[in-house]
């Protein structure tokens, strides 16, 4: 939550706020259905033509921001979608970006796809995620074997958003020179995807098999054994997620808070007893934390500071760890009707929850953070 905003930064938000609310309102997501497509293609390209694929992509690739400030700009736009739990794949595509921009000029040129992502003509998705292991995305398991002048590919991923939507995998894949990247068209021979249970009611998720799926030398983004594009991805990653949960809280907050004094108890609302008040200071106090955080890695991220990794991790930590504590609190305070189906604040919990497991949970980056603070052990 920026402080001051520019005249042009607000009417970004306010489009996108619009936009969100004529299309999916929180009864609509409420009521999704098992298999029903969570987003659809026309919905992401009006948002694409607001610019909700082009803040972090230069002008001479298509892109451009709207206060010059792109991570910024993209934090907004998160903002707005945690408000209203929005679906869509702003998360997957802008992360994708982040690694074809920061890749751009070493190996193969993917000006195109970029140019079509930022359009909103094509959708591109990270596959990261490998069942049963820790979040690394620099040691995988899927392999990625010398095949001719390409490369043939080996292995699963799963936890992969919107997979199923998706025209394009970026997938990681260990080389023999290194972990690399690789986009791959969803449709080429040998990839498959199976749909995964998902706790988010406005997201789906897949697990995507490779077998000996095999990639031309174009499909190869940057070099292998080259990280800076992965690191790029995770930051921008971690930055979405912790201004989509900083909204989510103010959002539950806020709504905790008008109940507490519409709600009366013997005569009194809620909001009057004490140790009600020592509760709401203490979300308070975490959620204004929560906010410093994230704005400091999103500013580090930015500037692409000497300090990003660290900072984005401990936001990443920092707002996974409480968020669940302010929202678990909310529903206490509601009381019974804080648990149904039909109030608003499960599906708050739920983005949250998601949002905690998923590109590092606290406790992955707590031991980030004691690997950037000790590199020579």
């Amino acid at each position: 939550m920026e402080l001051e905003l520019s005249s042009d930064q607000k009417l970004f938000q306010t489009s996108a706020r619009r936009l969100l609310e004529k299309e999916y309102p929180l009864d609509r997501v409420r009521g999704l259905k098992d298999g029903e497509p969570r987003w659809s293609r026309d919905w992401w390209r009006q948002g694409a033509e607001l610019g909700w694929a082009a803040t972090i992509v230069p002008e001479e690739l298509g892109g451009g921001s709207v206060s010059g400030e792109g991570v910024r700009d993209l934090v907004l736009l998160a903002e707005e979608l945690g408000t209203g739990v929005g679906p869509g794949p702003l998360l997957p595509v802008n992360v994708v970006l982040a690694g074809l921009v920061e890749a751009h000029g070493t190996g193969s040129d993917h000006t195109d796809t970029i140019e079509a992502l930022v359009a909103g003509e094509r959708v591109a998705t990270w596959a990261v995620y490998e069942p049963g292991g820790e979040w690394n995305p620099l040691t995988p398991s899927l392999s990625a074997s010398r095949d001719g002048d390409g490369y043939l590919l080996d292995g699963v991923k799963d936890r992969v958003q919107d997979a199923d939507q998706a025209d394009l995998l970026l997938v990681t894949a260990a080389t023999p020179d290194g972990p690399a990247q690789f986009l791959v068209p969803a449709g080429t021979p040998g990839v498959t995807a199976a749909p995964q249970w998902s706790l988010d009611l406005s997201r789906t998720f897949n697990e995507v098999t490779f077998t000996g799926v095999r990639v031309g030398p174009d499909t190869l983004v940057g070099e292998p054994g080259a990280t800076g594009p992965v690191e790029r991805q995770l930051q921008i990653a971690a930055i979405v997620q912790c201004a989509e949960v900083c909204a989510v809280l103010e959002r539950a907050f806020a709504m905790t808070v008008q109940w507490g004094f519409d709600r009366y108890s013997f005569g009194r609302p809620l909001a009057s007893y004490q140790a009600l008040k020592h509760r709401f200071a203490d979300m308070r106090t975490w959620l204004e934390a929560c906010h410093a955080t994230t704005q400091a890695a999103a500013a580090a991220v930015q500037e692409r500071a000497p300090e990003a990794a660290t900072l984005v991790s401990v936001a990443k930590a920092f707002v996974g760890e409480r968020s669940l504590l302010i929202l678990q609190d909310c529903v206490q305070i509601h009381g019974g009707i804080g648990v149904t189906w039909e109030h608003d604040l499960h599906l708050f919990l739920r983005r949250a929850t998601l949002d905690q497991a998923l590109y590092g949970t606290p406790e992955d980056h707590r031991l980030r953070l004691a690997d950037l603070a000790t590199p020579d052990l």
